[in-house]
């Protein structure tokens, strides 16, 4: 690859013609399906008309007067949104040609790109060891190559201790006081705590959690002997992957800490979008975007959520 297909620019320009392009054929434009609803305000109700949407009828208020009724909203024109970005030395990891750091890059670019050419503001928290950068809330297509800038020339950490991502967390709660759209964009890989700062930010802002994964974070192959290095510490073990107990162990502990993630999310009251290095991400992201018009769908006819599941998305 020269080094004109490495810039920003070109970068940025690839990902609006094979991820953004398909996106808007596949969301038919209604990216606000990738939020609760930020901004949206009940105005009215009123009878249904003919060339309604028949997804705004409010079903609780047509059972009781017996005729078709739909919402109205007021719409705020602006949404102010930020990337919380975990750029922890876990990131780097990809068992084929994709590093979870890649899809932490092309995520933030095509969701910043989708809300910057609608005439919102997006800014972002970088965070390491700590939180090392913040770029504050910007609008246009410049500010997006900006950010993408920071993030193609930021270097990969080797080691940096373990990450706290109620670090990264509570800096975002702090430093964004007007209410937002937040994508938290990480693997979760962190030490314990971090769902009550979770929590606290979401109560705040619409907060979404995207989280990145490998498939070999799930289920070890047959390798055979090697050298494994944590990600975090830089320790190092020596292990018999042709051992079917250590896999199957590798396997129970990935079981482990997925349920520990999901019950977090859950806690937290966020839905999360799973991102993996094997899947395409406009895919992902499209398939996300469906799971919540249908529940939202089901909710206003008065029926139980959607549950996400593991690999799709968690939501309670």
């Amino acid at each position: 690859m020269s080094e004109s297909q490495r810039t920003p620019e070109h970068l940025l320009h690839r990902l609006d013609w094979t991820v953004i392009r398909r996106l808007d054929g596949l969301l038919q434009g209604d990216y606000r399906t990738l939020f609760r609803g930020l901004g949206l305000d009940l105005a009215d109700l009123r009878e249904y008309q003919v060339h309604d949407d028949a997804r705004h009828i409010d079903w609780n208020v047509t059972a009781r007067m017996d005729t078709p009724y739909v919402r109205e909203h007021n719409e705020d024109r602006e949404i102010t949104a930020w990337f919380l970005l975990d750029l922890s030395p876990s990131i780097d990891f990809g068992s084929g040609d994709v590093k979870k750091r890649q899809l932490l890059i092309e995520f933030t670019t095509v969701l910043a790109r989708i809300l910057t050419r609608h005439g919102n503001r997006v800014g972002a928290l970088f965070y390491g060891g700590g939180v090392d950068m913040v770029i504050p809330a910007k609008g246009g297509r410049r500010h997006v190559l900006h950010i993408l800038n920071a993030l193609m020339k930021r270097p990969e950490l080797t080691k940096a201790g373990p990450t706290d991502l109620s670090d990264l967390l509570r800096s975002g709660f702090n430093l964004i006081r007007q209410r937002s759209v937040v994508f938290v964009i990480s693997d979760f890989i962190s030490t314990p705590g971090w769902e009550d700062a979770l929590g606290l930010l979401s109560r705040r802002h619409e907060t979404l959690a995207v989280r990145l994964f490998d498939p070999m974070e799930m289920a070890f192959p047959d390798l055979g002997l090697f050298v494994m290095q944590d990600a975090e510490t830089g320790q190092q073990i020596f292990v018999d992957s042709q051992d079917k107990g250590f896999r199957r162990r590798f396997a129970i502990e990935a079981e482990r800490r997925e349920a520990d993630v999901r019950d977090a999310f859950q806690r937290a009251g966020v839905d999360a979008l799973e991102l993996s290095t094997s899947e395409d991400i406009a895919d992902s992201i499209a398939r996300f975007a469906g799971l919540r018009k249908q529940r939202a769908r089901l909710s206003a006819g008065g029926d139980a959520a959607v549950r996400y599941g593991s690999r799709t998305g968690t939501g309670s």
